[in-house]
């Protein structure tokens, strides 16, 4: 075992050290003799959320295949080490051999989220790295940001070499390669990054210059020279079966939040929902066969002893041999004591069917995300599901013997009126009368609970709502106690309860989200006035940001509650995630109008995915 990086004496003195000491069961050990490419791999927020997160057990594992690169993982130091740390001027180190950051060749971030950006700053710092590209070296590290929220990379460009746009099971073989004709030659940072601006998905936002109108939109996204390619298409996993999975995952010392075997079943949805950025940008759907799933949870419960197995997907029910794997996976609960989740499962009469069988006899609550309260609203943003869906759910539901049933929605939808507001309670309170139409007194296990939330709806890049203006806060506040006065008027109202969550981070996603380049000034004020952990409740301070804002005379609600015309130039606009801009814009048009789209499974609608050559594309003509 490598001697820590970290003395006994703040071990005993810091929160869960576990977090740092590294040497868990199933992590890679290599000799440094043989290494070529070193890469700290980060998720920038908490140990046990990074550990929970299947990107990064991929890439480790892919990368780790590879006879001349070792991968390790790093992640943010909570705020009590984070303090002690800049106290004592320890640099932050890799957990596999405890070396600091600053000596790998590649330092790898995962960006899963808006809230996590000042997170990037802090891994970056503490690492002895200079924060903005332009101040480095051919001593530092290069820093390359991936993950969902490089689809629209600019809010965060300034500190970053380089941004790989895509799945990281395409390209990245060729870019160590090339890093490896870097380190041993005379070609200079920049000669590499110029050349690696060539390989598929990789964006070098140095080379890029951003020009803007007036009216402070942006006017244009260009390469400042010959060579550089004016759009970067987002990389795809076509041959989704053989592509590489971690059948060893590193099992660690502290529970995670994600505390068990992740079996990948499917990747992409069918479904088009407007609102829903993972569901556009993932396309095409792709499904792994179902023996090598069945083969794949085996090896995952005999490598790590986790006693769940949990099917990750945007929609699990939507994978085509789902019966079949799970009758298997309950043969393999019997016979190994497993339990399975089963996250993403549309309500039917299937699905309940299944939940009855893989469930211990205590019956957690059923899950519906109707994200809007009447029909003419889901229509708006397709979400695909009616209310008969939902009442014949519950009721299956209920006859089952489940009595509690959580429900989603979202404030702030395009064309929300308050008689779509009214419609959550009125759902909610039919869902009530239907359980006591249903189950009879006899048989109640004591009083039905229907638990309903709302979040701040969000605009993302790359969906068709990618256009439409955000609320304000205090609309959503009004909206909020509206429902909750409408729950309060229904007759079964003590089985009824509404909470809704707080609109300030939801403001700063959504600037986050659809932001441009000169919000990286922004972030970095944020974070020298000590911003960190923003994902977390009890760190985030909207004040810092609202100051922040001023001081560089940066209008939040240009960003926010400004509806876009068809004809806006984006700041993600030179990036191609495959679904083109062009049926985004009708999808858009179609939303307001509330015309439902098809699933891709039904009728393709043109999307632009189907470039790719693979997936439900093609089903129909293998």
């Amino acid at each position: 075992m490598a001697k820590l990086a970290l003395s006994e004496r703040i071990l005993m003195n810091i929160e869960k050290p576990a977090r740092y000491i590294g040497n868990e069961v199933n992590i890679v050990k290599k000799d440094l003799a043989n290494v070529d490419i070193r890469i700290a791999m980060c998720f920038p927020d908490v140990y046990e959320i990074g550990m929970s997160y299947l990107g990064i057990q991929i890439l480790y594992d892919m990368f780790n295949r590879r006879e001349d690169t070792y991968c390790e993982r790093v992640y943010s130091p909570w705020p009590d080490l984070d303090r002690i740390m800049r106290e004592e001027n320890i640099p932050l180190f890799s957990l596999e051999t405890q070396t600091p950051i600053h000596d790998m060749d590649i330092l790898a971030i995962t960006i899963q989220y808006e809230m996590c950006y000042t997170n990037i700053l802090q891994v970056i710092d503490l690492s002895n790295i200079s924060i903005f590209s332009k101040d480095r070296t051919e001593d530092d590290p290069i820093v390359i940001g991936g993950g969902p929220c490089v689809v629209n990379p600019e809010p965060i460009a300034d500190f970053f070499d380089i941004f790989y746009i895509g799945e990281g099971e395409t390209s990245y073989d060729e870019l160590l390669n090339l890093y490896k004709e870097y380190k041993h030659s005379e070609m200079t940072r920049k000669e590499f990054l110029i050349k690696a601006s060539n390989i598929p998905g990789i964006y070098v936002p140095s080379l890029y210059e951003v020009t803007y109108n007036e009216d402070k939109t942006i006017k244009a996204v260009k390469p400042i020279m010959d060579g550089v390619p004016a759009s970067i298409k987002r990389q795809v996993v076509v041959d989704f079966e053989n592509s590489p999975y971690p059948l060893k995952p590193v099992i660690p010392y502290i529970r995670a939040t994600q505390d068990r075997v992740t079996l990948e079943i499917m990747r992409g949805c069918i479904r088009g929902c407007r609102f829903c950025q993972a569901g556009m940008i993932y396309r095409p759907t792709r499904q792994k066969p179902v023996e090598l799933l069945k083969e794949y949870a085996k090896l995952m419960i005999d490598n790590t002893g986790y006693e769940e197995i949990s099917l990750s997907s945007l929609s699990s029910s939507d994978y085509e041999n789902l019966d079949e794997l799970l009758n298997y996976l309950i043969k393999l609960r019997d016979t190994e004591h497993v339990n399975v989740s089963l996250p993403s499962l549309r309500i039917d009469a299937f699905s309940l069917d299944v939940m009855s069988k893989v469930q211990d006899i205590k019956k957690s609550s059923l899950t519906f995300a109707s994200e809007a309260g009447t029909q003419r609203l889901r229509d708006v943003i397709n979400k695909g599901i009616t209310e008969e869906d939902i009442l014949n759910g519950s009721r299956e539901a209920f006859l089952g013997g489940w009595d509690k049933v959580k429900l989603y929605f979202m404030l702030g939808l395009p064309t929300e009126t308050d008689q779509d507001l009214y419609g959550i309670a009125e759902l909610a309170e039919k869902i009530s009368e239907v359980y006591f139409d249903t189950v009879p007194k006899e048989k109640r296990n004591g009083r039905v609970m229907i638990n309903a939330s709302a979040s701040y709806f969000v605009p993302k890049p790359f969906t068709p709502f990618q256009w439409a203006p955000m609320i304000l806060p205090e609309e959503f506040t009004r909206r909020a106690y509206y429902v909750k006065d409408c729950f309060l008027q229904q007759r079964n109202k003590k089985s009824l309860k509404f909470t809704y969550h707080d609109a300030n981070i939801s403001i700063l996603e959504g600037v986050l989200a659809r932001g441009d380049r000169r919000l990286s000034a922004v972030i970095y004020d944020v974070y020298k006035q000590g911003a960190i952990f923003d994902a977390w409740t009890e760190y985030f301070d909207i004040h810092r940001y609202m100051d922040a804002f001023k001081r560089h005379n940066i209008d939040i609600l240009f960003y926010t509650t400004r509806e876009r015309s068809l004809d806006e130039v984006f700041p993600w606009d030179h990036i191609d995630a495959g679904v083109t801009k062009a049926y985004l814009a009708r999808e858009w048009e179609q939303a307001k109008k509330g015309v439902v789209t098809k699933n891709c499974r039904s009728q393709c609608m043109g999307c632009g995915s189907a470039v790719y050559q693979g997936g439900v594309c093609f089903e129909a003509k293998n």
